[in-house]
This record gives structure tokens, C-alpha cells and sequence, in this order.
């Protein structure tokens, strides 16, 4: 035994010295192709910028040149490559000419030069009409210049060729969503967050293509999951704050809407149709100078916004007569409240005597005998929350109910105006017409409190 230890020692020396060697020279010989991998780059560009600085059109410079640079993805260095090579194929039977159109144009698309890629990319879909790449491609191109419906075949066919090609499925969502074939667009959006749940464009575009399409609540579902997003948040709250104030949950809605506004970097557009909707959620609440604020930061902006000079006017008057605010905008007890207070005072030194209330959607009337020294007369008193024309068809409708009613006269009241016909058809009839400037300055004589 005592023997057999020198030679066991020797034997793990040699061994680990072997492997020590077989290591370095691993290390050596990796670094060598590293090299020579570096070397015959730089042999390429030297070889071809020699060659193309005495004939810039010579193919055996472009050709290895553009291949190193395609394959490396430099495609500024690339593209006048391809685009020399695409403009001289005809000439050169060296260059491949559908190669060097599909490179042209894929080069192009790369750095931004969106209408130039269609010199190429058409030019080889001419030649193969059945490439993945040319399909996929000018796909891409026409999508950036918003032409969606010639952007579907070309990705269907690329599907048809290749179900795996992922990168077709959210492309080809989003165009059948922005040329508005909501219904459509599901499947492939779909499959696109499938594929990438982080693709939040896709998942964007599927929950409003859900709500263009009647499936609202799952569309909820996502835009609820997308409110925090930095860049679909704002949007997102703005869909659920819509949907919200679709369904009178007017306190939900100004929630979403306040909420899409803390987001910072918002889109303009984005940012105005939030605050606009905002202010009519406040103004359905009764938070009347906190809409007018909303109306005023949008005016600052774009002062032509939508009709935010007409709401601001109208508000502004509410914000300062609170009876018209109660006409125009109270729940219904207030306003009948408010209804019965203008028949006791449309008559000076008049006792009135109310016979009956009956409220409608479209109106309020208030039935009553009306007397003084002089005469007594019964009369029927309409009310319509309008701010804006009553035509002659109303007031036709109002005469025939007082005829019908057997009353002495008829009395209506607008918050706007009425139109020509309507005044030329009560002249001479039995109904007065109370427009918003009399109207007004009844309200100024009442005081709700007492």
C-alpha cells in the first residue's frame, strides 16, 4: 500500500495538469475564431468599399456588404445599399431582384422611410405574391399610412402560411379594429394578448372593440384592469366613467373621470373629453361651479371645444340664480315645489287656488282657479324644463289640451325661447307664452325658504 500512494499522486498531478493545458488552449482557440470572425468582417467592408469607391454600382461590393449589414439589423448603413441594388437589378444579372426590393423595403420601413419601403416591398409582391416577409411587411407599411382594410388580406394570407406567426395577430386585430369591424378584430386581438399578455395596446383595443360590439361588461372587466396603465390608464377611465354615466351613476362616473385626470403625459384629446365629461357629471349632481371650473380649464386650451361656450354661459346664469337652477335641474319635488310658487305670483293681487298637479316627463301642469276684484277665471298652467326653441307642434298640442279641458286659458312656461310659428299660432288664442326673459324675472320674486 505503502507503495502505491507515490504513483496515485503522480497520477492526479499529471491529470490536472492535462486538463489545465486542454482548458487554455480552449480559451485560445475560442478567441482565435472570435478574431477571425472580427478579421473577415473587417475584410468585407474593406473588400467592398475598395471595389465600390472606383464603381459605386459594382454588385460584388453591394452584395456582401448589404448581407453584413441586413444580417447585423443596420439598416441606415443597409438601405442605400438595397436601395442602389433594387434601382440597378435590371442590369445586373448578379443581383437578386426580389431580394434586393424586399430588403429595400424592409430597410426603409426600419428607419422611419415609410413611403419609400412601397417602391420595394409592391415591386416584390409582384414577383412572389405568397412570401411571408413581403406580406408581413407591406402589411406594416400600409398600416403605418392607415390604410387597414388593404392591411387585412396580406396578414390573413401570412396567417394561412404560417399559423405561428404571432407578430401577424396583433397587427391584424388592431386593423379590422380601426377600420371598425369590431367584431371581427376579437378573435386576432385575442390571440395577440394571449401570445403577450404585456401587449397592451391589444388588450386596449379588445376591450373597446368588446364595447363597440355589445359586450360591455366583459369590456368593463378589462378597462378596469387597465386604469393604472401609464399610458391606457387615462383612456381606460374614460371608457368606464362613459359607461358609468351611461347608467346614471353619475357619483361612479365623476370618480373614473377624476381619476383619468391624475395621470400625467395625457393625450390632449384624451385630457379635454375628460374634463367635458367630468362637467356634466358635476352639473347632473348639482356641483354646478366645479363643471363651470372643468369648462373653464378645457376653454383654455381649445376655446371652441364642443359647446362648452353655450354650457358655460347657461351655467354660469344658474350658478347665479338658484331658482332657474331649481327649474332647470332640481329633482322633481323641488321643481313642482318651485312650479306651484310661480302660479301663486304670475297674478298680482290675484288669490289662487290650486285644483290639481299632474307631472309628466315631458311636463308639468297645475290646474287652478284664479281670482281677483275684477274677474275669476280657470286656468291650466304648463311648465317644460326646455332651455332651448319650442316649435309650433307644442304649442298646438298645449291649445287643444285647453280646449279640451274646458278651462278659460292656458299659461306656458320655457327656460329658452319659442320659435315664430308657435308665437303667430297663440296669437288670438286662448294661451300665453312665458318665455326664459319673463320667466326669469318671475323666479326673482320668489324665495324657496319660506
Amino acid at each position: 500500500m505503502d507503495n502505491l500512494l507515490p504513483l496515485i499522486i503522480s497520477a492526479v498531478v499529471i491529470f490536472a495538469v492535462l486538463s489545465l493545458i486542454l482548458l487554455l488552449s480552449g480559451k485560445k482557440s475560442g478567441g482565435h475564431k472570435g478574431g477571425q470572425k472580427q478579421k473577415g468582417r473587417n475584410v468585407i467592408i474593406r473588400e467592398a468599399t475598395r471595389k465600390l469607391t472606383s464603381d459605386p454600382h459594382n454588385p460584388a461590393g453591394l452584395i456582401p456588404l448589404g448581407e453584413l449589414y441586413f444580417t447585423e439589423q443596420n439598416w441606415e448603413k443597409a438601405y442605400p445599399l438595397y436601395e442602389t441594388m433594387f434601382t440597378i437589378a435590371a442590369a445586373h444579372r448578379e443581383i437578386d431582384p426580389f431580394m434586393a426590393a424586399l430588403r429595400q423595403g424592409i430597410c426603409a420601413l426600419k428607419i422611419g422611410k415609410v413611403d419609400e419601403s412601397f417602391k420595394g416591398l409592391q415591386a416584390a409582391h409582384k414577383i412572389s405574391s405568397d412570401n411571408i416577409d413581403v406580406n408581413l411587411y407591406l402589411g406594416e407599411a400600409l398600416f403605418k399610412k392607415g390604410e387597414y382594410e388593404k392591411v387585412i388580406p396580406l396578414l390573413k394570407k401570412v396567417l394561412i402560411l404560417n399559423p405561428e406567426e404571432s407578430g401577424a395577430y396583433s397587427m391584424l386585430g388592431s386593423s379590422y379594429y380601426r377600420a371598425k369591424h369590431y367584431r371581427d378584430s376579437l378573435p386576432y386581438l385575442k390571440r395577440a394578448v394571449d401570445a403577450n399578455p404585456e401587449d397592451k395596446e391589444s388588450l386596449f383595443n379588445m376591450a373597446d372593440a368588446m364595447q363597440e360590439a355589445g359586450m360591455a361588461d366583459k369590456a368593463m372587466k378589462i378597462f378596469l384592469h387597465l386604469r393604472p396603465d401609464p399610458v391606457y390608464g387615462a383612456r381606460s377611465c374614460l371608457a368606464v366613467g362613459m359607461y358609468h354615466a351611461k347608467n346614471n351613476q353619475n357619483d361612479k362616473a365623476m370618480m373614473d373621470f377624476e381619476i383619468g385626470l391624475k395621470h400625467e403625459n395625457i393625450p390632449v384629446d384624451t385630457q379635454l373629453e375628460l374634463r367635458y365629461r367630468l362637467a356634466q357629471c358635476c352639473f347632473a349632481l348639482n356641483q354646478i361651479a366645479k363643471g363651470i371650473t372643468q369648462l373653464k380649464q378645457i376653454q383654455l386650451v381649445n376655446p371652441t371645444y364642443k359647446d362648452i361656450v353655450v354650457l358655460l354661459g347657461r351655467y354660469q346664469e344658474l350658478s347665479q340664480n338658484s331658482n332657474l337652477n331649481i327649474y332647470l335641474s332640481a329633482g322633481s319635488s323641488d321643481y313642482v315645489a318651485l312650479c306651484r310658487k310661480i302660479v301663486a305670483v304670475f297674478y298680482k293681487k290675484a288669490i289662487v287656488k290650486i285644483q290639481d298637479i299632474a307631472v309628466n316627463p315631458e311636463y308639468t301642469e297645475i290646474t287652478a282657479i284664479v281670482e281677483n276684484t275684477k274677474w275669476e277665471d280657470t286656468e291650466l298652467f304648463r311648465f317644460y324644463r326646455t332651455s332651448g326653441s319650442v316649435g309650433e307642434l307644442f304649442i298646438r298640442d298645449f291649445h287643444s289640451k285647453v280646449r279640451d279641458s274646458k278651462v278659460d286659458k292656458g299659461v306656458c312656461f320655457i327656460a329658452g325661447t319659442y320659435t315664430e310659428e308657435a308665437m303667430r299660432y297663440a296669437e288670438g288664442r286662448p294661451v300665453d307664452l312665458v318665455d326664459k326673459a319673463s320667466l326669469t324675472r318671475i323666479l326673482k320674486q320668489i324665495d324657496m325658504v319660506s
